[in-house]
């Protein structure tokens, strides 16, 4: 398999983290070679998180190089425009949930808030698919990272990873009711 880099950030307690680990699982479940490494920072004060992840046979570091992801996964609006301008390749695929959790410059006015029109914009520019994830069925904010899975899943973003190997890596990292909550999600979705 040809490298495939998936590229996943968002704002600390959003879930990048079990996100990025349910894909890894959900690759090392097909039966593909897979590296990752996250990266949190202020993730406690609701500063970035970024998690790399690429799979294939020929990848040898974590890292995903810049402008080189097939994938940008975002559950923040800001953090998926970033995202495709940093980390995205020309005609890559950003998929990101559509809220606004204001960065600082934007509390303070030094920066304008990331509209949609401008995130589309700036993608179609580059030839980049967008999908966007909206929080129309969705209770707990919590689950945005869920409906993010879903939805990746629903348009087969990630190579020969399937439905059956998402719900194991999930059944791999939950129990119960947190379980059953995040696979009514991911069925919802």
């Amino acid at each position: 398999m040809e490298p495939f880099n998936i590229y996943l950030c968002g704002v600390g307690g959003q879930g990048i983290g079990l996100l990025s680990e349910i894909l890894l699982r959900g690759a090392d479940h097909a039966g593909l070679q897979a590296k990752a490494v996250d990266t949190h920072g202020l993730a406690q004060r609701g500063g970035t998180v970024v998690s790399h992840l690429r799979l294939g046979d020929t990848v040898h570091s974590p890292m995903v190089p810049g402008r080189k992801a097939d994938l940008v996964v975002a559950l923040e609006r800001h953090e998926a425009m970033r995202g495709a301008d940093t980390a995205l390749k020309d005609n890559g695929c950003l998929v990101y949930f559509n809220t606004v959790l204001q960065p600082l410059g934007v509390r303070l006015g030094i920066d304008k808030e990331v509209s949609e029109n401008l995130l589309n914009k700036s993608c179609k520019a580059r030839g980049i698919t967008v999908y966007k994830v909206e929080n129309e069925k969705l209770d707990d904010p919590r689950m945005q990272n869920i409906a993010i899975l879903a939805n990746i899943n629903k348009n087969s973003l990630v190579p020969f990873v399937k439905k059956h190997h998402l719900i194991l890596a999930m059944e791999d990292l939950m129990t119960g009711v947190m379980l059953e909550k995040n696979l009514m999600i991911f069925s919802i979705y």
